[in-house]
């Protein structure tokens, strides 16, 4: 397979992996997915564009908190909703009284009231926040809150293994090479640093303080990460992103 190919299917991996965007009949293998994960910062500053160009083109049409809510639904759209879903399986899942218990709750598509809450809130924040960046000049604060947040799953797939046994959708994440995963924390920070200069640091110390608390909390409970831990992290970091670029904003 000539490198152009392999580049253009670990691109299209990315895009399949993150979204909902079809793409034909393309068969895409774990492979696939393991070299593109370098470009999900990428992937989550386009949705970041979508999500910022949707609800600042409706702000002057509606009010600033339907226009973001407009916007945050799209993106759940865009998504299939794949990290939201994550954050409330992995919310039951944490808050269970042993780790096979909680293995056995993430992968239960039903949801309860932990996850219900969580669900809630991080709507109503990411809602709340992107609202209020509306206000000013949201293209770039939102571009990188989802570039960070996308990063997420590739640092903990690096710094914790994988918690089930056999396959899991979060395996690449966890035992695909390493280098792709470093490239993309790296573009990730680029993204960030090229929107918002020094600010980046408050937006990126704030995805990564949240990583980091998922990452132990993870790492206590179940002993590693799994698919909706990693999805989990992707949500609750561009939250914070996004909170933390509208209170300095």
């Amino acid at each position: 397979m000539s490198v152009s190919i392999r580049a253009l299917r670990a691109g299209a991996a990315a895009v399949s992996f993150l979204t909902r965007v079809p793409l034909g009949r393309l068969e895409l293998t774990a492979d696939d997915v393991a070299r593109g994960v370098f470009l999900f910062p990428a992937v989550g500053a386009g949705i970041g564009a979508l999500v910022a160009l949707t609800a600042e083109g409706l702000a002057g049409i509606v009010a600033s908190f339907l226009a973001a809510t407009i916007a945050v639904v799209l993106e759940a759209l865009v998504t299939g909703a794949i990290h939201v879903d994550a954050l409330a399986d992995a919310a039951d899942g944490l808050g269970a009284p042993s780790r096979k218990r909680a293995l056995e709750i993430m992968r239960d598509p039903s949801i309860g009231s932990f996850g219900a809450l969580a669900l809630v809130l991080d709507a109503l924040l990411k809602v709340g926040a992107v609202a209020m960046l509306v206000d000013g000049d949201a293209l770039l604060p939102v571009i990188s809150a989802f570039a960070l947040g996308r990063a997420a799953p590739l640092g903990l797939g690096l710094a914790l293994p994988y918690a089930r046994a056999g396959s899991g959708s979060g395996r690449a994440l966890t035992d695909g090479p390493v280098w792709p995963r470093v490239y993309g924390l790296v573009l990730s920070g680029a993204v960030a640093a090229a929107a918002l200069r020094w600010d980046a640091l408050i937006v990126g110390g704030a995805a990564l303080g949240v990583t980091l608390a998922v990452g132990v909390g993870a790492r206590l409970r179940l002993g590693g990460v799994t698919g909706d831990v990693l999805g989990a992290a992707a949500e609750l970091a561009t939250t914070a992103g996004l909170l933390t670029a509208a209170a300095t904003a």
